[in-house]
């Protein structure tokens, strides 16, 4: 039987939640449901491998699947077709230029093959807050001065936890996903977390590996100091130039 978290009241950033332990989670992945959105809980799940993903009419759900996708810096490579193609698109890139935008993008635009969103309006001012304690980032992808793409998720340490990404035409989002990826890589990073397995990522490095593992990685990363604040402010030099050299395909 899948636990429920008793809890009602928020937890600040800087309070740890003890959640139940993922070797008890489900086989699907289901470690608890319940609790709240608060940062405090947030973070303390992603610190213990954990992240929401439920649907409307449902519970909280939090998950520690088994095995995990991620991008790791070894496996990360841009496909020389993908990387021909970004050299003749007419983009732009920023950090944290737009967070709240980027989220309900991501919350709202058509997906090919679903049908409606897990990004439900609380998650959106979840992450929103997070977004404001200097823990959630975003991507923008620009054509011109229209936000045509982008990506957000949250930082701990040298991890990235991706959440959701958008795309308004054709490219932008993997504009958006290679140029970060390389980025991060290029920062030390340790891994980006995919969560769940997606051909999109697998044709640029996503990998699955076991939860055991995973949570080896993510302690070790969680040992570096997190990056918190404006990454617009403290990444300036963020641009496309980062998909270049040794990341792209022979």
């Amino acid at each position: 039987m899948v636990p429920m978290l008793r809890l009602a009241s928020r937890l600040e950033a800087g309070t740890e939640f003890p959640f139940p332990a993922v070797n008890s989670a489900t086989s699907e992945g289901i470690v608890c449901w319940g609790g709240n959105l608060s940062p405090g809980i947030l973070l303390s799940a992603y610190r213990r491998g954990i992240f929401p993903w439920y649907g409307e009419d449902e519970p909280i759900l939090w998950w520690s699947p088994d095995p995990r996708f991620v991008v790791l810096p070894e496996t990360f490579h841009v496909p020389a077709r993908a990387a021909r193609e970004l050299r003749k698109e007419k983009l732009t890139l920023s950090l944290d230029r737009a967070f709240p935008d980027v989220i309900r993008a991501c919350s709202t635009v058509p997906r090919k093959g679903q049908d409606g969103t897990w990004i439900l309006p609380e998650m959106v001012e979840a992450y929103i807050e997070l977004h404001r304690l200097g823990f959630a980032h975003s991507v923008e992808v620009w054509e011109d001065k229209a936000l045509a793409g982008g990506l957000y998720g949250v930082s701990l340490g040298s991890a990235f936890f991706g959440e959701s990404m958008f795309s308004r035409a054709s490219g932008t989002s993997k504009f958006g996903f290679l140029s970060f990826a390389a980025f991060l890589f290029t920062e030390g990073f340790e891994f980006i977390d995919s969560q769940v397995h997606t051909d999109y990522l697998a044709s640029m490095g996503g990998v699955l590996i076991s939860r055991r593992e995973y949570l080896r990685k993510l302690k070790l990363a969680l040992e570096k100091p997190d990056r918190n604040g404006s990454w617009h402010e403290r990444f300036p030099g963020f641009e496309t130039k980062a998909v270049s050299g040794g990341w792209i395909d022979a």
